[in-house]
């Protein structure tokens, strides 16, 4: 069974800032190199529980796992006792007896996550909860490192809803340096408000910003990225029936995207073309949606030797 201190990645705002970048820095190392490492996961066994639909976040763990020598055990919505009845508690007590840690992406809140790591004492890594998709913000800090070289003093705009991609965003880019991000949302679908206070706060710290609008005639005059998300995430049901006119403003096309001519566009995918976003923006040639898809795997990497290991910077020596 896994240490007390053992530990695990539930949301970006309870890292350090250096554990942050370390995890976004060898996200890119070992975006160049997948076999940078000296498979610190070997006679690891990993649990990947999977409660919502995954493409992207699955597939680079579970693979990731192997690529670094553990063992990956996976689970579907309906594979477990918690579906007849059996506690999250009692559920997590078995899993820290016989597993080294676990990815999970279930269709409860992050607290459940929590709870599980406590009892099973074994590190959890969030794959995805109502409130944060913290390994989908790792990965975008490493592509945008891959881009610029790096994050220090970036301006990023993020338009569409307040999802957990957003609150991922806005809790990694307030650990860094000179750093802004502009979330426009529309109104009645920001982010939650204890999310914004606490990057805004921390981000003033650090000399940069967080804020939120709702309206694209309040949009910064530059920004380096411009990052949107599909309207109709996981998991999210919107009881509005015209909420689609409510985010049309918001919609991303080539006319749209002249406003910024230097900034890059990325998307954390799947995308809905023509309705965040129009196939020639993320088709096309200031796109890094794909390259940032593809990191999800080395980031997924990073997170789990950290979380195994406690090493973000663990170089191969051949």
């Amino acid at each position: 069974m896994m240490s007390t201190e053992a530990r695990g990645l539930l949301t970006l705002s309870e890292l350090t800032r250096g554990d942050l970048e370390g995890l976004v820095a060898r996200s890119r190392e070992l975006f160049h190199d997948r076999k940078a490492h000296d498979g610190p996961l070997r006679d690891k066994v990993v649990g990947v529980l999977f409660a919502k639909t995954s493409t992207r976040t699955r597939t680079a763990f579970t693979s990731g796992i192997v690529r670094l020598g553990g063992f990956p055990v996976t689970y579907g919505p309906n594979d477990l006792q918690t579906a007849t009845g059996e506690s999250v508690k009692d559920t997590g007590r078995i899993f820290g007896s016989m597993l080294d840690a676990l990815v999970a992406r279930t269709s409860g809140p992050l607290e459940e996550l929590r709870e599980m790591a406590g009892a099973g004492r074994l590190p959890v890594i969030n794959a995805m909860a109502a409130e944060e998709h913290p390994t989908q913000g790792i990965c975008d800090l490493a592509t945008m490192l891959m881009e610029f070289g790096s994050l220090e003093g970036l301006s990023v705009l993020y338009l569409g809803e307040g999802n957990n991609t957003a609150s991922a965003l806005a809790h990694g880019i307030s650990h860094l340096p000179h750093c802004h991000v502009t979330f426009a949302t529309p109104p009645g679908y920001g982010l939650n408000p204890q999310v914004l206070d606490d990057a805004a706060k921390r981000a003033a710290e650090s000399g940069g910003s967080v804020r939120e609008v709702h309206d694209t005639d309040d949009l910064p005059a530059h920004v380096d990225v411009v990052y949107t998300t599909r309207w109709q995430t996981t998991g999210t049901i919107k009881t509005d029936p015209d909420w689609r006119e409510r985010f049309r403003p918001f919609h991303i096309d080539e006319q749209f995207l002249r406003r910024w001519p230097e900034a890059k566009f990325m998307h954390d995918l799947p995308a809905h073309r023509g309705e965040e976003v129009s196939g020639a923006v993320l088709d096309g040639p200031r796109s890094l949606a794909w390259q940032q898809a593809e990191m999800k795997l080395t980031s997924a990497m990073a997170v789990l030797e950290w979380v195994v290991t406690g090493n973000s910077a663990r170089v191969h020596r051949s």
